[in-house]
């Protein structure tokens, strides 16, 4: 009967510490990038959505194929 009111007990806990790291973490970040310098926001401006990365051989055969 014991252990069962231990582990009962614990798991609260257990959430209550998942919820706080999440919250930690994710007003953590959003205290940086609100407090990000206009210069770093720039560069994160000029950054690429999509890296310039060679074709698959595989997938040039495919391409070639079909058109």
């Amino acid at each position: 009967m014991f252990n069962r009111l231990v582990y009962g007990d614990s798991t609260a806990w257990f959430t209550i510490a998942a919820f706080a790291v999440a919250a930690s973490i994710f007003i953590t970040v959003s205290w940086r990038a609100i407090r990000m310098k206009p210069s770093q926001v720039e560069r994160f401006e000029k950054l690429p959505f999509e890296t310039a990365t060679p074709v698959a051989g595989h997938e040039s055969a495919s391409k070639r194929t079909r058109s």
